[in-house]
């Protein structure tokens, strides 16, 4: 079967390699057999193949790939939550490959209506935005939420979930082009990153509250959003897509009693009970089913076609994800 390999860390699209390995074999008792669908290219896989994701690097080689999803096509003995062809996530890391064999325990079978396209992200930015929006602040109706890198994964989703407990997104881009696509999908504001956006800002919310700020942005990105929320607020640090560590004036933290925090999806997946799990992402997966959750997606390559995929994923100026395909 098809998979992807790392084997030294680089540029994306000159490291990784497209090689034969073996099947997955029969499954076990409590087993299956998953062929894959789709997976997307999450900026967390091009750092992790560029050696800088984390605060170690990996053993290697290894498969690449953090979520996708895929069909169960092979069952072990002793199953009975899950049926051939159900369609289940695919777990990380390591999707970037034909078929899988898998513990049945850590799967559920996700809804039959909702689009495998949809679902083969709904492991790392949803959940992501979810926790970000409930985890640090408690949300109240009414209340304002401020992202910069709003036309991202996060960033849809974001706006989307935010929306579903009453709170209104203050979305920050980079590039003037993003505005209206990004009003289209139902941000509520949009707004230019620049000097002033904190006048901006106030200018817009007048006196509504705003204590939550989301980053993926880092550097002096993030003293901007400090600067913009209310004192006593926090700002939440996912990410560091401009390339340098996150910057807030100690003015802000000490005077205005502005808090950053950091969050990583894996830590949570690992110190949260599987049960408890299970239960977001199928909330989460319901909403994918119902349209009211979605991710702007740019392309999707086959596998066969991977190195131009990572390419394309690395660009600036995307409106979209970029995901692979797996028919052979």
């Amino acid at each position: 079967m098809l998979s992807a390999q790392l084997s030294a860390f680089g540029r994306p699209e000159e490291v990784v390699e497209l090689v034969a390995t073996p099947e997955p074999g029969d499954p076990g008792p409590g087993e299956v057999i998953v062929e894959a669908e789709f997976c997307p290219i999450n900026p967390a896989d091009l750092l992790m193949l560029e050696g800088d994701y984390g605060s170690t690097r990996p053993p290697l080689p290894l498969i690449p790939g953090g979520e996708g999803v895929g069909r169960v096509v092979r069952l072990g003995g002793g199953i009975v939550h899950l049926k051939l062809g159900d369609r289940v996530l695919l777990p990380g890391p390591g999707t970037w490959r034909a078929r899988c064999r898998v513990s049945a325990k850590v799967l559920f079978a996700l809804p039959s209506t909702a689009d495998a396209r949809q679902l083969s992200m709904l492991r790392v930015n949803p959940p992501t935005a979810w926790l970000m929006l409930r985890a640090f602040v408690a949300p109240a109706p009414g209340q304002w939420v401020i992202q910069n890198a709003a036309n991202s994964g996060v960033g849809h989703c974001l706006v989307r979930l935010a929306r579903d407990i009453g709170l209104k997104t203050l979305n920050v881009v980079r590039r003037p082009e993003l505005v209206e696509p990004l009003r289209a999908f139902g941000a509520d504001v949009v707004l230019v990153d620049g000097p002033d956006l904190v006048e901006r800002v106030r200018a817009t919310i007048g006196g509504g509250r705003l204590p939550l700020a989301i980053d993926a942005v880092g550097g002096s990105a993030t003293q901007r959003l400090a600067r913009c929320i209310d004192e006593g607020g926090t700002v939440v640090n996912y990410g560091m897509q401009g390339g340098e560590p996150c910057s807030v004036d100690s003015r802000d933290t000490v005077f205005r009693d502005i808090s950053l925090r950091g969050f990583w999806l894996r830590r949570w997946l690992l110190s949260t009970p599987p049960e408890q799990v299970a239960v977001l992402y199928r909330e989460l997966a319901a909403k994918v089913a119902a349209g009211s959750l979605a991710v702007e997606i740019e392309a999707d390559y086959p596998i066969s076609r991977i190195r131009e995929a990572l390419a394309h994923a690395a660009r600036g100026g995307r409106s979209g994800k970029i995901l692979l395909s797996f028919d052979e």
